[in-house]
């Protein structure tokens, strides 16, 4: 009776919440396999993929502070329906167009999918606030929509590795479009709205201020990446005026009564290491993407390393890869409950590092790298579904989305640099090799990405040493509420 109670409780507060994750997962794992064909279609190399992904990194950076806020105030339901209209109209763009440029701003704009997941467990922290057990059923809700995103990832990068060797690349960019206007009314008639939003004033300058510090700092990297930015002292000048412009911002909100982002939830002792450890999480799960599918991608017989698979042969990995991920994210509240959620955290970080280190002497046949990515991706489902609901539970009741949302902000913030880091790894060496007229990045280039995921998820376990015992309970969540 009690276990069905609990079910009950969990389809009550998801509810139609697993299909907008099912269709973020389509959009995670669809495109993947067919990186390669994108970069051959736009007459671009394979390490230019990486500003598609950078790009929209940046645009995530910026709107997550802002829609998490706007949730908080006027409700999650309405933002995540403007961001879904966002997401189909600029997923509309990109089977029309073969043109790099165009094709960047719309794949930069498709970015707005990344507020889906922080403000549902803020809408469903909200509608369980009377519930018993607030923290413990927001993690099993978390858990069970980050399955729904990964199911959808595997089943986006199954069908778009299939697809993309039987059709050509129009048809294929049409489905996920298709997928997210269907989502967009899945959320207007399927969700409720949370209810009691906190109303206020949305802090436009605090949001001018942090948006101004991103773009420079995300646009320093990109100056990076071009050929001779790496010795241009433009391009550094830029990326420490981005730094430095954090500092009017974190005065300003400090002086707010009701700001865009309370700063001081950096230095709570159970928020600051979460934070931290969402950007470091990021690296590997957001900046090596692009990287694992090049890789596989990449002929041995031309350039001495690579698996050389075909679209539907790369899209199996990510599959086996997503399986573990739902494996993670479902057996994280479990173990979580038989010790504590934050040695569970550690656990994953651990994983993530570990399964990333072992691509360093296993990396030359298919099933040394896929084994790789199962121990990957058992750690990273658990702290995709983990940091949020973390985040949620230990922060004050009046900033639940903006906690929830700075863990994918700071995650996106780590991923934009990884991505600038690794697009540079990748394109050096390449000039003057055997493979100089393959479009392929150097092997040294993903040594390096292997290397950075791999000792950032360590640096992560070793920051949640520094957190409460208790932290992330539901003691910690009545002690937030009372906040």
């Amino acid at each position: 009776m009690t276990r069905n109670r609990t079910l009950g409780t969990l389809a009550t507060v998801v509810g139609f919440l697993a299909f907008v994750e099912f269709t973020s997962g389509v959009l995670q794992g669809y495109y993947t396999p067919m990186l390669s064909d994108i970069a051959r279609h736009l007459s671009i190399h394979d390490a230019d993929v990486n500003w598609l992904e950078g790009t929209q990194l940046m645009l995530s950076a910026l709107v997550v502070p802002a829609f998490a806020k706007l949730g908080d105030m006027v409700g999650h339901k309405r933002m995540l329906l403007i961001s879904t209209a966002l997401t189909a109209a600029a997923a509309l763009v990109l089977p029309f167009t073969d043109s790099f440029a165009l094709f960047l701003v719309a794949w930069t704009l498709m970015g707005f999918y990344v507020v889906w997941l922080p403000l549902e467990i803020a809408l469903i922290w909200s509608r369980s606030r009377r519930m018993e057990g607030r923290a413990s059923v927001t993690a099993k809700a978390a858990g069970l929509l980050v399955a729904a995103l990964e199911g959808g990832a595997i089943i986006g990068a199954l069908v778009g590795g299939a697809l993309i060797d039987a059709l050509p690349l129009t048809v294929v960019l049409l489905v996920p479009a298709l997928l997210i206007v269907v989502c967009f009314f899945v959320i207007l008639f399927g969700v409720a709205e949370s209810p009691e939003p906190t109303g206020g004033v949305f802090d436009t300058v605090g949001l001018i201020l942090i948006s101004l510090a991103l773009v420079c700092f995300t646009g320093g990297l990109s100056l990076l990446r071009l050929e001779g930015g790496l010795v241009n002292p433009l391009s550094w000048a830029v990326v420490v005026l981005g730094i430095l412009l954090v500092i009017p911002f974190v005065l300003w909100e400090l002086r707010r009564d009701d700001p865009l982002i309370d700063v001081r939830m950096f230095r709570s002792p159970a928020l600051g290491p979460v934070f931290l450890t969402a950007g470091l999480f990021g690296v590997s799960v957001l900046g090596a993407q692009a990287p694992l599918s090049t890789f596989a991608r990449t002929d041995p017989a031309v350039n001495g390393y690579g698996l050389g698979t075909t679209g539907f042969a790369t899209s199996l990995i990510i599959g086996i890869y997503l399986i573990a991920m739902i494996v993670g994210a479902l057996l994280f509240p479990v173990i979580a409950r038989a010790l504590t959620p934050r040695i569970t955290l550690m656990g994953a970080s651990l994983l993530v590092g570990v399964g990333f280190l072992l691509f360093l002497p296993f990396h030359d046949a298919y099933a040394q790298v896929t084994t790789n990515m199962v121990v990957v991706g058992l750690g990273s489902g658990a702290l995709v579904a983990a940091l949020p609901a973390a985040a949620a539970s230990a922060a004050p009741s009046t900033q639940t989305g903006v906690a929830t949302g700075l863990t994918n902000s700071v995650k996106t913030v780590g991923g934009a640099i990884a991505s600038c880091v690794f697009g540079i790894a990748l394109l050096h060496g390449v000039a003057g090799s055997a493979a100089a007229e393959s479009t392929a990045g150097s092997l040294a280039g993903y040594v390096t990405v292997w290397v950075v995921c791999g000792v950032t998820a360590l640096a992560a376990a070793v920051l949640l040493l520094f957190v409460p015992k208790q932290a992330f309970t539901d003691r910690t969540a009545d002690s937030a509420v009372a906040v």
